[in-house]
């Protein structure tokens, strides 16, 4: 993965192995649940979403799937998130374990809220 450049969010996915992709495609179908219109593209190496501003990144390691969900997402899950490696910005959940999708939607969720509410605050 390192050093590959990747067009799509549909081309990085599809670099993996089969079990890998699905995992990955948990991940997506969770971020388009949660948050209708959301844009997705590749930024920084890996999938990023966009809605009202940055939404939320992942990406896959050797050994995990980060999710970078922003210092102020850590902070609200910080009870939730105990049983995963955090730190500011970034769970990073275990390939060798399921994810966890009601807690990947909740905090899906919680930076949308975050992003609308910062939105709504900007003058126009």
């Amino acid at each position: 993965m390192r050093g590959e450049i990747f067009r799509t969010v549909d081309d990085y996915v599809a670099a993996q192995s089969p079990a890998l992709r699905e995992k990955l495609e948990t991940i997506r179908h969770i971020i388009f649940k949660a948050v209708p219109g959301v844009e997705e593209k590749i930024s920084y190496g890996m999938p990023g979403y966009q809605y009202k501003g940055v939404l939320i990144y992942f990406g896959l390691a050797q050994k995990h799937i980060g999710l970078y969900a922003m210092p102020s997402a850590i902070e609200a899950f910080k009870k939730e998130l105990k049983p995963y490696d955090t730190s500011k910005g970034t769970i990073r959940f275990p390939l060798d374990k399921p994810l966890p999708k009601k807690l990947i939607a909740d905090i899906v969720k919680f930076r949308k809220k975050r992003n609308e509410l910062k939105h709504a605050s900007k003058p126009r």
